[in-house]
């Protein structure tokens, strides 16, 4: 019997930290991305509602594949079991935009000087 697979994947997207679970994570088409497809939920059954996991739901209906880029993420876990998908604030404030990466350009920080013609 062939073994499936569940990911946890944990990355950063407009300064929050989200954590959902997907039956399949690769490299992607896209140079710098990875890709994740078949994203899972909680039973719907469930008698509690989390608000969290309901945000995420709404946020990801319909997606098939969705691609994050690679210095947004933080880890990507194989998981025996599905835990509950959630977002979390980065800081500790939750309404300021934080970034791990600063974004540096193909001069470095300096903008391009002109040249000479």
């Amino acid at each position: 019997m062939a073994k499936k697979c569940l990911y946890r994947v944990i990355f950063v997207n407009q300064g929050k930290v989200y954590e959902l679970y997907a039956k399949r994570v690769t490299q992607g088409d896209l140079y710098g991305f990875i890709a994740i497809e078949g994203i899972v939920f909680g039973e719907k059954s469930s008698v509690v509602i989390d608000p969290g996991e309901e945000r995420l739901k709404a946020e990801f209906d319909g997606v098939q594949v969705t691609r994050i880029p690679l210095h947004a993420v933080i880890r990507v876990d194989e998981v025996a079991r599905q835990g509950t998908a959630k977002i979390v604030p980065l800081n500790s404030r939750g309404d300021e935009i934080s970034s791990l990466v600063r974004q540096i350009g193909p001069y470095g920080d300096a903008p391009p000087k002109d040249k000479p013609d």
